[in-house]
């Protein structure tokens, strides 16, 4: 028996996340994996970042968190997305190398003397029964396959695809998370005795080619950014060699071979009941789809410096062996692509979030968190994130403090898991920008002014980031400070720098930057485009501070929803069983309509005795 503040299950990105959090905020942590060099392995698409996601990555670093750093250590292709559009949509992407991002994790991990990493599968929660209204269990350990027991007051489940993961390819099935890799057969079952209710859905990955068996010249040419930008607030610039990726395209006869084999396609079989992602369907989903789509748009993108394969990212199928050869053979430049992996659809257990507080502890057992996919969500950044919230707040319920729990306006983090408590995912979550209300101010370039405050009161910051910070935000204040005093061209130049022709070595000259203190270029764009979004944020400041009237309006713990009279029959129930902490949590869950929130407002001010002091404005949280 040994005895840990905080274990962790599941070595995947959030896992990993979680154990560097806990141990940076000073816990001695447990990561337990079916195999050490697998932790944070790139099961899918070696890539790291994307609209919405690139955001999260950013948000991460800022708060202290191992993603960003790994990345740019690992990156072999960098790129901003959406570069023609405003900066509140563009987002950062890297294409990583398969072996060298889980390489630089495990390393970053290893640094930590605090963190023990257990080769093993857990086969038992450990718990004790609890009386009164809070949670009928308490988390006590964990105890491993072949009896190994570890104590703790604190379990952090991040199992990805492993929970009774099955892979389907045709009407071939076998039991596993991912390709060579077991399944955690027994864990459901252990949930499910302690009160969780289980759902099931479906994620699927491409067919890899050999890169020496592609036709580029049939292919078009996608290089990345001639200057990459940096995933990480830590690091000034990305130094190691870059590769090119490539851009094909499906056809009509490769949809005529699809279509003909849908009865042999356990989506359409039957084979697989579950649902898939929406937002990033397998080929044979988007045929029958977007039927009227004559081609779809495939990436071609290297694993890694010396890997052999390349990702065929736009064509994920579950479709049998000789049909992905059919189709590969059918698309333009890979006449006589050689597939060394074939795509396949794996289904697995997760838990819908209703049963998941806002501090990702779950509802039925006490001290027991759940990040990553078995949340329901899908993606490596969703699940890091998840995985650092999860960290942080194991730490704090340990030691009775509260919860960090990140609001709408403040991070893309929040956003989600927001979205996730409030309204439980029947299909894989995916972030994207159109999520946030407030995306204006939660930009990728401005994490850093956001976060880094929180992530060094919460002490996940160290001294040399917090150092950096400070250096930055006060080069960007001095340059603010020289623009309120210049002119250029008779114009102020505070005023100036909102024109679009504006740019940093322009603004630079503006304000004598040439003789007097040096500003480093990235600290000039960050002054240009908060010029830039002043006017908007001023308004979104606004909004939010009017919401926040709802939003922070709490709903204690023991309310019965059962005995407002007034409340429909069907908001009850959706209340009861999510239990919102706020009133405004309440208006964003699926179901509950602005009257049901008026409602629970007025029923609300009258317990507290406020009456209608604060003015009722609960027709505008829906």
């Amino acid at each position: 028996m040994v005895d840990f503040d905080v274990v962790v299950v599941g070595g995947g990105h959030a896992g990993a996340e979680a154990a560097w959090a806990a141990a940076r905020l000073g816990a001695k942590t447990a990561l337990i994996t079916m195999e050490r060099d697998a932790i944070a392995r790139l099961s899918c698409n070696p890539a790291i970042g994307g609209l919405g996601k690139g955001q999260i990555v950013r948000e991460i670093d800022a708060l202290g968190g191992l993603m960003g750093l790994a990345t740019d250590r690992a990156g072999i292709q960098f790129r901003v997305l959406n570069r023609s559009k405003g900066h509140a949509v563009q987002a950062p992407r890297a294409q990583a190398d398969r072996n060298l991002y889980p390489a630089a994790v495990q390393d970053l991990l290893a640094r930590d003397p605090r963190i023990e990493i257990i080769e093993g599968v857990v086969e038992k929660l450990v718990t004790v029964k609890q009386s009164g209204r809070g949670p009928a269990h308490r988390i006590r350990g964990v105890v491993l396959v072949g009896g190994l027991e570890l104590t703790t007051s604190a379990v952090i489940l991040t199992t990805g695809t492993f929970l009774r993961g099955l892979m389907h390819r045709g009407s071939e099935q076998s039991v596993g998370g991912r390709i060579g890799e077991a399944s955690s057969e027994g864990m459901s079952g252990v949930l499910r005795s302690l009160g969780f209710e289980l759902g099931r859905l479906k994620t699927g990955t491409p067919p890899r080619v050999h890169r020496d068996t592609i036709d580029y010249d049939a292919c078009t040419i996608q290089p990345g950014d001639d200057r990459p930008v940096p995933f990480s607030f830590m690091n000034d610039e990305i130094t190691q060699r870059q590769v090119v990726c490539w851009i094909t395209y499906t056809n009509a006869a490769a949809h005529d071979l699809i279509r003909a084999n849908l009865h042999r396609a356990p989506m359409y079989t039957g084979q697989i009941e579950s649902t898939g992602p929406r937002y990033c369907p397998s080929i044979e989903d988007k045929v029958v789809r977007f039927a009227d789509k004559s081609r779809h748009q495939v990436f071609l993108e290297p694993e890694g410096y010396d890997d052999e394969r390349v990702y065929c990212n736009g064509i994920s199928t579950s479709l049998p062996r000789d049909v992905q050869d059919g189709i590969v053979a059918q698309i333009g430049g890979l006449e006589r692509a050689r597939i060394v992996q074939y795509g396949y659809a794996v289904e697995y257990d997760f838990v819908p979030t209703e049963q998941t507080k806002p501090s990702l502890e779950s509802k039925p057992v006490g001290g027991l968190f759940l990040a990553g996919q078995i949340n329901g969500t899908s993606g490596y950044e969703e699940a890091a994130g998840q995985g650092l919230v999860a960290g942080v707040n194991a730490v704090h319920a340990l030691g009775g403090d509260p919860p960090l729990v990140l609001g709408r306006d403040e991070a893309y983090i929040g956003v989600m898991i927001d979205d996730l408590v409030t309204r439980p995912p029947t299909e894989p979550y995916r972030m994207f920008t159109s999520r946030a209300e407030y995306r204006l101010l939660l930009r990728s370039d401005n994490a850093d002014q956001r976060l880094t405050p929180i992530g060094r009161r919460i002490g996940l910051v160290d001294d040399a980031r917090w150092q950096r910070f400070e250096r930055r935000r006060d080069a960007i204040a001095a340059i603010e400070t020289l623009c309120a005093r210049s002119r250029i061209a008779g114009v102020a130049v505070s005023t100036w720098m909102r024109r679009p022709e504006a740019n940093p070595e322009s603004l630079a000259a503006a304000i004598g930057n040439s003789v007097g203190p040096t500003f480093a270029q990235q600290d000039l764009a960050q002054v240009l485009i908060n010029a830039k979004y002043d006017g908007y944020v001023s308004r979104q400041a606004d909004q939010i501070e009017r919401f926040r009237r709802l939003e922070t309006m709490p709903i204690p713990t023991d309310l019965d929803f059962s005995a407002i009279p007034q409340l429909r029959i069907e908001a009850r129930e959706r209340l009861a069983r999510v239990t919102p902490h706020t009133l405004g949590q309440a208006g964003r869950i699926a179901g509950v309509t602005p009257a049901d929130v008026s409602v629970l407002w007025v029923f609300l001010t009258k317990r507290s005795g406020r009456g209608d002091r604060t003015g009722s404005t609960a027709q505008g949280c829906s």
